[in-house]
């Protein structure tokens, strides 16, 4: 039986991660740990027991395995940048924080691959390869900043997912901590290795099967030619049409991303890239890569379609600094955001591209409806939509009432044959509607697979799954935690 956190005598356990990891590696004072009672999404928070920050697979293994022998839950975290409570501790937990862990371990160009520890940065594999010739692929928004540990555990997509497929397409192997410590190593540095795929298990798992210590990356070589169109439109919907009809025209960008006017003047007002018409209804950004004859074929054929749906100007960017600077304000969009609101809630749902005129005007009947503005910001060539849900939490009940609206966006992705994540996970924020997309014999094939693993239930309790108690329900309150007979709030 799991102790509860006021229960618990701390300081053993103290000494013990301290005699692991140092004692600048252990977290304690409230200050300290008021640092990680949150991820991106941090309307959800929750003050952690412990917080330990391994440098090395054996630290972390050691870490574990003392959680495993005292029956105290865990909870693994990267930098933070997730946006469905995946990383948010649980009460009485430990933190197992694998910033320190930030080298790039080997570069393989010969067999196009590197290997990482999950504390290195997205952004820095591609600085790291470009040299070479080579780049990582997977580019969620928060790139700059975000590890790929998380993007294991989140099965992280960005703008070139289209064309190129998100993380799991892209993690060739890896090294993992078990949840009673055992180290184990998956996969390799071949595409094809014999056997379970238990990689493609892993990725995605959200922290619940164990934790990736060291990854092997596939990279790809760097395109010969890239060619970024920006097209503005009236309305949303020539803009989405845009999209299904270059897809059907058998075109496929690396990748195609919207804005709504909402979010194309929050971006003016906060990045000033000039590049886009404040007073366009949509923009689509659309980038081609390949070999130069078929970028400028593609491109002119892009361009037909853009002019047949309405396309009022079209800007084509070639050079990379020009590239750049027409993608700037899409990477800033979320941030942009905030100079609109004192808070907002972004959702992560997935629907076919033909169904997006309609979606979009659903969301926005629903923000009409719970009294919300909505900003639209998603990667259209995968349906993968990222509306975010403009609120100010100091209003009692705001919310509870914007939960809920991002539920019936939900709810609504999975009614037209979509998803209730593309990117983002399930963590705490979803979990409660995974009944509406799975059966209760998926739910329970679901967790025959993480008991396998996790039998004790000890790695990041409560994620993903549902549970009799709503979603944000206790996720919204600074918890007290006992050390050595001392309340800390």
């Amino acid at each position: 039986m799991i102790a509860t956190d006021t229960q618990r005598n701390w300081q053993p356990i103290i000494r013990q991660m301290q005699t692991i990891v140092g004692q600048d590696g252990v977290m304690v004072t409230p200050e300290e740990l008021s640092v990680y009672e949150c991820d991106g999404l941090a309307s959800y928070r929750q003050r952690p027991s412990l917080v330990v920050l391994p440098q090395t697979t054996a630290e972390v293994a050691a870490a574990v395995e003392i959680c495993d022998r005292n029956q105290i839950p865990f909870v693994a975290r990267g930098s933070g940048t997730g946006l469905s409570g995946g990383a948010m501790p649980t009460e009485g937990c430990v933190l197992i924080v694998t910033s320190r862990m930030n080298k790039i371990l080997e570069i393989d160009i010969e067999n196009q691959c590197v290997v990482v520890q999950p504390g290195v940065i997205n952004a820095w594999v591609t600085q790291a390869v470009a040299p070479n010739g080579f780049y990582y692929a997977p580019d969620p928004s928060s790139q700059i900043i975000c590890s790929i540990g998380g993007n294991i555990a989140e099965n992280s997509g960005g703008v070139h997912c289209l064309k190129y497929g998100v993380t799991t397409n892209h993690v060739l192997g890896m090294k993992m901590v078990l949840t009673n410590g055992e180290v184990v190593d998956l996969g390799g540095k071949v595409a094809d290795m014999p056997g379970y795929d238990l990689t493609g298990v892993f990725v995605g798992s959200e922290g619940t099967l164990g934790i990736a210590t060291e990854i092997t990356l596939r990279i790809l070589r760097s395109a010969d030619a890239i060619s970024v169109l920006l097209a503005d439109f009236t309305t949303i919907d020539a803009a989405g049409k845009t999209v299904a009809d270059i897809i059907g025209a058998g075109v496929i960008p690396a990748g195609m991303e919207i804005m709504d006017n909402f979010s194309i003047n929050a971006v003016e007002d906060v990045v000033a890239t000039d590049c886009y018409p404040r007073d366009a209804g949509s923009i689509l950004l659309i980038e081609l890569d390949g070999l130069q004859v078929e970028v400028n074929a593609s491109s002119e054929r892009v361009k037909e379609i853009c002019r047949q749906n309405g396309a009022r100007n079209i800007t084509v960017a070639t050079e990379p600094e020009e590239r750049l600077r027409l993608w700037q304000g899409r990477k800033a969009a979320f941030a942009a955001a905030g100079k609109l609101s004192p808070n907002y809630f972004v959702q992560d749902g997935v629907i076919p591209r033909t169904e997006l005129a309609y979606v979009l005007g659903e969301i926005n009947t629903l923000g009409e409806k719970f009294g919300y503005r909505i900003a639209n910001v998603f990667h259209a060539g995968d349906g993968n939509l990222h509306p975010l849900i403009l609120y100010d939490e100091s209003v009692p009940g705001s919310l509870e009432k914007v939960e809920e609206l991002g539920g019936e966006i939900l709810k609504l992705c999975v009614r037209v044959g979509g998803s209730i994540s593309g990117e983002h996970g399930i963590g705490a924020d979803k979990r409660c509607y995974m009944p509406d997309m799975f059966s209760e014999a998926d739910l329970e094939t679901m967790q025959w697979v993480r008991h396998v693993f996790n039998p004790k239930e000890l790695a990041n309790p409560g994620k993903v799954f549902p549970t009799p108690r709503t979603c944000g329900e206790g996720a919204h309150t600074h918890l007290p935690v006992e050390i050595d007979g001392a309340m800390l709030f």
